[in-house]
Order: C-alpha cells, then sequence, then structure tokens
C-alpha cells in the first residue's frame, strides 16, 4: 500500500514515518551508491559528506507531508573538473536548490495557471488542498515555465495587467479566451510592447482588455479589425462563448455596461 501511494520514493529507502495531527514527516535516504558529476559526467562513489533536504510533498489524507531526506556530497574523480564536490539528486523527487518535490512542483504549477483565479485566491485553494505556498511563490512558478511558441493570435484574445511587484512593477499576461489558457506574458504594461506583440501574431478578432488606456491604443493601432470588449471582468473568465461577448461588444474607444 505505502508504494502504491508514494511511487515517488521507489529510489529512496524510507526509515521512519511521524505523522502528528496536521502532517506527515518521512524520514528516507538515498539508496545509490554513486552519482555523475552534473558538470563533466563523471561517476563517483567517493563520499565527502552528506545533509538533510526537507523537502514538501504532495498532500495524503488531508495532510501535508514533508519527506526529510538524507543526500550525499561527492567527490568529483575528474581532476580536470573545477567543480570539486557536488549532492546527488534523485530521479524523480530532488531538484537543485528546490523545497518541493517535482510531484508538488507540478500541481502547484496547474493551479497557478487557473486563469479564474487571481494569486492570492490561488494561494487560499492551495492550503485547502493541504499544500500550502504564497501568491508570490506561485506567480514565480508561472514564470519558470518554458515559453511555448506563439504562432497567430487567438481569435478571441484576453488581454490583462498584473504586479511582478505590487505597486512598482506590472507586466501584461495574454490568454485565450476561448480554450482559458495563457498564451504569452509581456514584461511591461505599456502600449509600444503589446503594439509590437499584436504586430508580430496578428489574427485577432476580438480583443477581451481592462480599461487601461495603453491597451486600447494598442489594439487600435496593431488590430484595428478587432472588436474591442473593454471589461477587465472578461479578461479572467476561464470560458466565454462568442455569443456572450457580442451584446456588450464595441468598437475601438468603448466601454462594455458594467459586469
Amino acid at each position: 500500500m505505502f508504494s502504491a501511494v508514494f511511487s515517488h520514493l521507489s529510489s529512496v529507502v524510507v526509515d521512519e514515518v511521524r505523522a502528528d495531527g496536521s502532517g506527515i514527516a518521512l524520514m528516507a535516504r538515498s539508496a545509490t551508491r554513486e552519482a555523475a558529476c552534473p558538470d563533466c559526467g563523471a561517476v563517483s562513489g567517493r563520499v565527502h559528506g552528506g545533509y538533510r533536504r526537507r523537502l514538501a510533498d504532495l498532500a495524503t489524507a488531508g495532510r501535508e507531508v514533508v519527506i526529510d531526506l538524507l543526500v550525499r556530497r561527492f567527490l568529483c574523480p575528474a581532476a580536470e573538473c573545477g567543480r570539486r564536490t557536488f549532492v546527488e539528486q534523485v530521479d524523480g523527487l530532488t531538484e537543485r536548490f528546490a523545497r518541493r518535490t517535482p510531484l508538488l512542483r507540478r500541481s502547484l504549477e496547474k493551479i497557478a495557471l487557473a486563469l479564474a483565479l487571481a494569486g492570492r485566491p490561488r494561494a487560499r485553494l492551495a492550503a485547502h488542498l493541504s499544500i500550502p505556498t504564497s501568491a508570490n511563490s506561485l506567480l514565480r512558478l508561472v514564470r519558470r515555465l518554458p515559453d511555448k511558441h506563439v504562432g497567430a493570435a487567438p481569435r478571441v484574445l484576453g488581454i490583462d495587467d498584473f504586479a511582478l511587484k505590487k505597486g512598482h512593477v506590472y507586466g501584461t499576461i495574454i490568454s485565450d479566451m476561448e480554450i482559458g489558457e495563457r498564451v504569452d506574458v509581456l514584461p511591461d504594461r505599456t502600449a509600444d510592447t503589446l503594439t509590437a506583440w499584436l504586430r508580430a501574431h496578428p489574427g485577432a478578432e476580438i480583443v477581451c482588455r481592462d480599461r487601461a488606456s495603453a491597451y486600447a491604443d494598442a489594439a487600435d493601432t496593431a488590430a484595428p479589425q478587432a472588436v474591442q470588449v473593454a471589461d477587465r471582468f472578461q479578461c479572467v473568465m476561464r470560458r466565454r462563448s462568442v455569443d456572450a461577448t457580442r451584446p456588450q461588444a464595441r468598437r475601438p474607444h468603448s466601454t462594455a455596461g458594467a459586469a
């Protein structure tokens, strides 16, 4: 039963399981005798030392799970390698400098990409699922995701701003309103940056945006053929049918009725 629930721990030895009212702690250690240097690839079995890493894992039975993992530091055998020592990484369980397992990271990424929620509600949802994190951590996960290749713009384009540093630095998120997925993220919320993006990715027929004048100017300049729906509420909706947006849609410089 244990191996079925914690299949991602198959490459380590679990010495002890500690449970209290709020969480579960798994005391584990690596089962391998050798590890490869991340720089030169040379395999070493010479142990230099070790230390314990605490990794947050996906919750089980409504309880937070922490893996207390003993990892070893090896000596690199290659004389020409600039790295004298290195720490082993357990496949499927550890990543460099990470404080959570890949399984938990992927779950948080799915929560972070839920466009129907903003940063703080996403964090509250994660806490409800017994995987507490902060809104800023979720935003960092989104920014670390590899960029997708973007060809033509989606037919129904959503444009809204978000805070990289609240009150100081803002970016722009572009989404496909018909499928509720993020398309791209721009480093600021200026008209010039959005205009360049729209010119590089033509094809938008409807632009759902907030009422910022910079977004209106960019849409007027680079996508004059598109109908603009000036309603911020539309930009955070996960799905919105075209029939629902058309009664509120106006031509550029117009605003939709109150949501």
